[in-house]
């Protein structure tokens, strides 16, 4: 085209951008919009739009966000696709924080958001589970007037049902119908599931049938769901009954399907079904995973069949599955209880090396080991063993461990924290605090939390509400279990002052205006000194997510 002396218009150019893009070569689409500048084409929004889409998509938010600074040098204003696209992108990431000030930068700069952009952030709180925060931007949308749609009441029925709210997922069910609008399948297959995880069989088989009535067919993660429910109630015949139904109309059982009969048999003790559906899995062409193996060898471990769960282990890892936490801790369980503390530490040092970190739990699988083996000493060293200077394990250390894996880490050192708390040892739970101060961490609300609701149960609710004033002072929304806890102690202690303060901070981050009777029955009860009333409203609110549970 170049050759031929014809220039190349910013249409032309942004048809190769897609191209590009649509090829996952996004330098060479980036390099585009500096040839375009070179030839005196200036990109459009549709252009930049283009990039942020593709980078967003491949994960690359930060160069999204670059593209988007590049934008507004070039005097190109960022519209609302450029914002909904951007809020995405962080949404998916799990970058809640960035997704919300996007959002509010959005509306700053005079764009009205649409369905789509509170679709997008509403969906981005409920997957990293920030109920609340979730039911505040439906609030805010209803209240500008838009109205919600299957999307909208989708996530939001596929949250509550994850917090175990059952109640509150039914009424949304009942004012998506109100609004004329019919259950998907997605939504269908997260209200089964709801049913199923709280032990509620028959309502889940209810929606089953009348998912069938919509002419729905139950893919396979609702079956998924269904024989989930029925293995937690040791009703291995159904659970079977079904994966039979399933292969009868033609969807097939996948790797989660085998995986939870078998888990379910290993549970009621019945190993031989387990391998037999392991045998079975086979046959089909179904690789198991990690999990499908984790749930043999704790099988294996419960029966004392130690020699039997190293062999599987061995063979896992020949297969090149990772086993987890989970699958380690289960093993060194297994060594301890047979008097094999050597083996167990070995074992707790091949983790570390490979980068899977151990949390509260192998610790305190561990710890126990020790003691029963009289090695008191090294149970104590080994319960500060994250905090120790030497190596861990040999020419390792932990600090150059966390450049790779600070994620996980920093995960790792919360649940150490919280099994301290949980313990009472509230004195080694400071240490910890201390020493993630001292490593200059950028410590989250849930550190706080764990903390408060730590020492409260210790009984120095004095050092509890210091750590909830450091927590608001740090910029953390208060979280409903630990500041409740909080709440109760002051009470407790005569603190009715300070109580109040907290009560009042707690609902200053609850704009919704289904809590506004909630409000008024607290303030009541506030009044005529009824603690416990006043504790029981704080409790329903937090259960049906009126409350910031974040941290």
């Amino acid at each position: 085209m170049l050759r031929d002396g014809v220039a190349p218009n910013v249409y032309t150019y942004n048809i190769l951008v897609r191209a590009l893009c649509a090829r996952g070569r996004l330098e060479e689409a980036s390099g585009v919009v500096g040839d375009m500048r070179g030839s005196g084409c200036a990109p459009n929004a549709v252009t930049y739009n283009t990039l942020v889409k593709a980078f967003c998509r491949a994960g690359e938010v930060d160069g999204a966000e670059r593209l988007i600074n590049s934008m507004r040098e070039g005097n190109v204003k960022p519209n609302l696709v450029t914002f909904n696209l951007m809020v995405n992108g962080l949404c998916k990431a799990g970058r809640m924080e960035g997704a919300r000030k996007v959002f509010d930068e959005m509306v700053r700069e005079g764009l009205a958001p649409d369905v789509v952009s509170y679709n997008t952030l509403l969906g981005g709180y409920c997957k990293v589970g920030c109920l609340h925060e979730a039911l505040a931007v439906f609030s805010e949308m209803t209240q500008r007037g838009l109205v919600p749609d299957v999307v909208t009441f989708t996530s939001l029925i596929h949250a509550t049902c994850k917090s175990g709210n059952l109640e509150r997922a039914v009424a949304l069910v009942a004012q998506m119908r109100e609004r004329g609008l019919r259950m998907n399948e997605v939504a269908y297959t997260a209200l089964i599931d709801g049913f199923c995880k709280e032990g509620f069989l028959d309502d889940a088989l209810l929606a089953v049938e009348e998912m069938r009535k919509c002419r729905i067919q139950p893919s396979v993660v609702c079956y998924n769901a269904l024989i989930n429910g029925y293995c937690k109630l040791g009703r291995m015949d159904v659970a079977r009954e079904l994966v039979s139904e399933m292969e009868a109309k033609g969807v097939k059982p996948d790797v989660v399907t085998y995986s939870t009969v078998l888990s379910g048999y290993c549970k009621v003790g019945d190993l031989d079904s387990a391998f037999q559906m392991n045998q079975q899995m086979l046959k089909r062409d179904v690789l198991p995973d990690a999990i499908t193996y984790s749930s043999l060898i704790r099988g294996l471990c419960e029966e004392k069949r130690l020699n039997d769960a190293c062999e599987l282990f061995e063979k896992m890892l020949r297969l090149g599955l990772q086993p987890d936490e989970f699958t380690y801790t289960t093993v060194i369980d297994g060594q301890c209880k047979e008097g094999n503390v050597e083996k167990a530490l070995s074992l707790h040092d091949e983790m570390i090396r490979k980068g899977i970190l151990p949390d509260v739990v192998t610790y305190s699988v561990l710890i126990n080991g020790l003691s029963k083996s009289a090695r008191t000493k090294e149970a104590h060293r080994l319960l500060f063993k994250l905090y120790h200077e030497d190596p861990v394990p040999h020419n390792i250390k932990y600090d150059a461990l966390m450049l790779c894996c600070r994620k996980a880490e920093f995960k790792s050192v919360v649940a150490l924290l919280k099994g301290f708390c949980m313990k009472g040892l509230m004195n080694e739970a400071d240490k910890v605090y201390q020493s993630m101060l001292d490593r200059n961490w950028e410590l989250d609300g849930s550190v706080y939390s764990v903390l408060i609701h730590g020492h409260c149960r210790g009984g120095n609710v004095t050092k509890a509400l210091s750590f909830h004033k450091q927590m608001l002072r740090s910029g953390f929304v208060p979280n409903s279990t630990s500041t409740i806890s909080l709440v109760r102690g002051l009470f407790e202690e005569g603190m009715v002052v300070e109580a109040d303060n907290v009560i009042e901070e707690l609902l200053t981050c609850c704009p919704l205006a289904d809590a506004e009777t909630s409000k008024a029955l607290i303030d009541l009860n506030r009044k005529e000194g009824n603690v416990d009333a006043v504790v029981d409203v704080l409790c329903g609110m937090a259960r049906d997510g009126l409350l910031p549970t974040s941290g």
